[in-house]
């Protein structure tokens, strides 16, 4: 991306000039909007019409509604390649072409197989789940499944904004026209966003609480976070107007008042220092442009309502407020979707760690790929047997690495045959070596890490310590398996493997050095712990400092920065979460509205971590701040309900003082000797009990009015919950 630059350098700059006086009207407020959109209307009427009537004939044919990006008119078509074909998405997969080259009437699939997997009756009924607003399933808290980056990089191929992603210029001074997405019912942007928010706001957040976000260029594996430092205060921008009652879609400029991760505070242009206007918004999504992008698309540009009669000559006015400004370069969405697209593919297999045994893997199958992170299913499990875990996750290998190393995997008799599955039958193969993350590489040579040694390391089964441990066993290629002393396990299946640049481990003194809590192994009495006494009693030595990776960058995090993070012991889930402590390049990571032993240690490059608005921009569900609910007494069937053994800790909510719940494993069922002893018999006596008449009356009371239920501060199906595995 290039770097931010000024509005009067905006390469549609020519033929602005030339239509001086056409953009005249664009300032001209809503009597010469209306004026222009009349005559701008009925050339295309005629083909939505027709385009009507195909519509109803899918529709009688027992079809789904069709796709946001379905409706393209051809007087707003821009072609992909020079030739007059129209730009299209396949419904299924999302994969972008031409509509000549698609199957079916409709030409609504890339092939036949799409076809035939969107008029299955599963298909169909997520499909319609997902129009409805609910949920996928429990196993993917995600909004849609189909790539968003695929639909806004089919939009994108149709926007004005100087060019193709094949290089053919557009626009007012090219042959091609960009489509009009107000024409299209179904590409609302209002409903886009309402959908992606999911009852939890950051913008209000924030503001209300005076919070402050880590910037994007702190997250190394988000689109676009080294160029992110280019969006600041006062950039101008083009965006739609919302303070317009008009029959189409306008636009007004506005100015970034405060950035939060990709979330921008805007103000429109003419409210000067009233914020009463003031509106959040991502700057990922396909309603924000730089300056230029309305001129270059046609599009009209009408001041809010609120303020259309302050000013008589817009033009001037904001003529004055653009000069020397800066903007979004004009190729910022099409380098957003670059950055978007990433090598995984639904049916690749690889290898992961074991969720059940950490000390093995397993083989597994992607199943699921939303902003670089990946749903996979164990081959020898269930079909809801998952894991979820980011593209660069040390714990997804390719196929053989365990093999390769020395790592224990799992060999079960039981395998499913994945390339029979409906889901895998385009792609099922291993995933290659490449598109993992490559690991530091070693030297043994002068002293290497040895069997036996101490070391310190973050408890993988409870991600909020760090522990004293020892290396069990040296792999291949700098891998090391390590155990925390003092573990329950005596057969090595609680050893977990770390690579020996990870920085989930640490020397000998390391807490103590950085005033942080070492766990002592268990049954250690002595406190506090001393280093130098527990190797002279364990007969052992400690790794040398020199073969830890110790370098700490400039990652730029500070306590008290929001962010979205992944509970690591549920990783399906990203919450909304606060910096707690940052120690060189290791942050102690507290979500928000939970109880402090669940905070977790993460490395500051680590690709659980992700800046504010990333779940809106990818599409992912984000777990909002759980707030405190009154205790509810249980059912006599649920109180009595044995629920299986967890994995890593169950959370908990964080009390508030009046609704603090009473401890029930504290108490004991009082025994009848407990009972004589305070002078309560067990048993009434007849002596105590007496007689009491009772009247009985009858009284007509009125049924009170049905009023509406009170709205939950949060919708029920947004709050995190844990799965029982």
């Amino acid at each position: 991306m290039e770097k931010s630059r000024g509005t009067e350098e905006t390469p549609s700059s020519e033929p602005m000039e030339e239509e001086e006086e056409d953009d005249l009207e664009l300032f001209g407020g809503y009597d010469s909007f209306r004026s222009y959109n009349s005559s701008a209307g009925s050339e295309s009427s005629s083909y939505l019409e027709e385009s009507s009537e195909a519509e109803n004939e899918d529709r009688e044919a027992g079809e789904l509604p069709t796709s946001p990006l379905h409706l393209l008119s051809p007087g707003n078509t821009r072609s992909l390649d020079g030739s007059g074909s129209e730009p299209a998405v396949c419904e299924m997969c999302g994969i972008v072409g031409t509509r000549d080259a698609f199957f079916s009437k409709t030409k609504r699939f890339c092939s036949v197989s799409c076809s035939r997997s969107y008029s299955s009756n599963s298909k169909k009924a997520s499909i319609l789940a997902r129009l409805q607003g609910k949920p996928p399933t429990k196993k993917a808290k995600v909004l849609h499944k189909a790539a968003w980056s695929a639909k806004i990089g089919a939009f994108l191929h149709a926007q004005g904004t100087g060019q193709l992603a094949d290089g053919t210029p557009t626009g007012q001074d090219g042959r091609t026209e960009s489509w009009d997405g107000d024409q299209d019912p179904y590409f609302n942007s209002s409903l886009c966003s309402a959908a992606l928010v999911l009852g939890f706001d950051w913008g209000k957040f924030l503001k209300d609480h005076s919070y402050k976000a880590a910037p994007v260029s702190c997250f190394k594996h988000v689109p676009l976070y080294d160029q992110w430092e280019d969006v600041m205060k006062g950039m101008k921008v083009e965006v739609l107007n919302s303070d317009a009652v008009l029959p189409s879609r306008v636009y007004w400029i506005a100015s970034v008042i405060q950035a939060a991760g990709y979330r921008v505070l805007l103000r429109y242009e003419g409210f000067e220092n009233d914020a009463s206007h003031d509106f959040w918004c991502n700057l990922g999504t396909v309603d924000v442009h730089p300056i230029g992008w309305c001129a270059i698309n046609s599009k009209i540009l009408v001041p809010p309502r609120t303020i259309h009669v302050k000013f008589t000559d817009w033009k001037s006015y904001l003529m004055k407020r653009l000069v020397g400004s800066r903007t979004l370069p004009a190729d910022f969405h099409i380098k957003m979707v670059e950055s978007m697209k990433y090598p995984f593919r639904q049916g690749m297999r690889l290898e992961v760690v074991d969720k059940t045994q950490v000390s093995r893997t397993r083989m597994a199958v992607v199943d699921t790929v939303i902003g670089g992170r990946l749903r996979l299913l164990y081959e020898d499990g269930d079909s809801d047997d998952d894991f979820w875990c980011h593209m660069w996750s040390p714990l997804i290998h390719p196929v053989g690495w365990s093999r390769r190393v020395g790592h224990g995997i799992k060999m079960s008799e039981k395998r499913c045959d994945m390339s029979h599955h409906p889901t895998f039958r385009k792609i099922y193969c291993d995933a290659v070596p490449y598109l993992f993350k490559k690991v530091r590489a070693v030297y043994t040579e002068g002293g290497w890490f040895e069997e036996g040694m101490k070391l310190e390391a973050i408890d993988p089964l409870n991600l909020g310590n760090i522990c004293v441990a020892t290396i069990c066993k040296v792999l291949l290629d700098g891998y090391l398996m390590i155990c925390v002393d003092g573990g329950p396990s005596t057969d090595g299946s609680d050893w977990f493997c770390y690579h020996a640049s990870s920085h989930a481990i640490f020397p000998a003194t390391f807490c103590q050095k950085n005033d942080i809590e070492l766990t002592p192994p268990k049954g250690y009495e002595t406190r506090p712990f001393d280093w130098d006494t527990y190797l002279e009693k364990t007969k052992s030595k400690a790794a040398p400092a020199r073969l830890f990776n110790m370098d700490c960058p400039n990652h730029g995090f500070k306590v008290g920065m929001k962010l979205e993070a992944v509970d690591l012991m549920e990783p399906r889930l990203i919450c909304v979460a606060t910096v707690k402590r940052v120690v060189h390049r290791l942050l102690s990571i507290h979500f928000d509205g939970w109880d402090n032993e669940y905070d977790q240690w993460v490395d500051c490059e680590s690709p659980d971590i992700y800046p504010v608005g990333w779940c809106e921009l990818t599409g992912y569900q984000l777990q909002p701040p759980v707030s405190a609910e009154p205790n509810t007494p249980l059912k006599g069937k649920e109180a009595t309900k044995k629920k299986k053994k967890q994995f890593g800790k169950k959370r908990k909510r964080v009390p508030s003082a009046k609704t603090r719940p009473v401890r029930q494993g504290s108490k004991k069922p009082l025994l009848e000797d407990d009972l004589q002893a305070l002078g309560v018999s067990s048993e009434p006596i007849s002596d105590d009990i007496i007689a009491v008449c009772v009247k009985e009356e009858h009284q007509d009371i009125p049924s009170p009015d049905r009023s509406p239920s009170p709205q939950l501060p949060l919708p029920i199906e947004s709050i995190k919950q844990e799965r029982d595995n």
